[in-house]
C-alpha cells in the first residue's frame, strides 16, 4: 500500500527514500542500523535516491537492501527531512521503521561499515544533525 508520505513536485527537487531499520537487543531495548561511507567518511541512515517508475516504499526497501544488505519489510512511515546537499540541491529524504526478514551486512564501496546502535548511541553516532534529529523525536518502540 503506498502512503503520501512524499507528495514533492519541484521538479527541481532530488526525492531519495531511506529505512530507519530496527530490532530489540536482548534487554528489549531498540538498536538501529547507522552506515558508514567512506566517499564522505560519514556516518548516516540508510537512504538513496528514487528511481524513475519506483515508489518511494520501493526505493527505500530496495536503498536499504543495497547498503546493508538485509532484506527488509516496513513498518510505518516514520518521516521526512529537507536538506541541501553536498552539489547544492534541494534534497527530500523520507524514511519507514523497517525490520529485518534475512540477509546479513557485506562491505562495498558505498558503505564499507554498519553497526548496530541503542537509539541514544546511534544519534551520538550519526554525522547530520537532520539524522540526529529523526531519530530523537521518534518513538521506534
Amino acid at each position: 500500500m503506498a502512503t503520501k508520505i512524499l507528495e514533492v513536485t519541484d521538479v527541481n527537487v532530488i526525492k531519495a527514500a531511506g529505512g530507519v531499520v530496527c530490532r530489540s537487543n536482548g534487554s528489549g531495548k531498540t538498536e538501529v542500523v547507522v552506515v558508514h561511507r567512506p566517499a564522505y567518511d560519514d556516518w548516516t541512515l540508510p537512504k538513496g535516491k528514487i528511481d524513475p517508475e519506483e515508489t518511494p516504499e520501493e526505493c527505500a526497501l530496495r536503498e536499504v537492501r543495497e547498503e546493508t544488505g538485509y532484506k527488509c519489510e516496513l513498518v510505518r512511515p516514520l518521516g521526512c527531512t529537507a536538506y541541501v546537499d553536498r552539489r547544492g540541491r534541494n534534497k527530500v529524504a523520507c524514511y519507514w521503521v523497517m525490520h529485518v526478514i534475512s540477509g546479513r551486512f557485506r562491505p562495498g564501496g558505498e558503505v564499507d561499515r554498519m553497526h548496530w546502535l541503542s537509539l541514544s548511541d546511534a544519534v551520538k553516532r550519526l554525522t547530520y544533525t537532520r539524522d540526529k534529529t529523526l531519530l530523537a523525536q521518534q518513538n521506534l518502540r
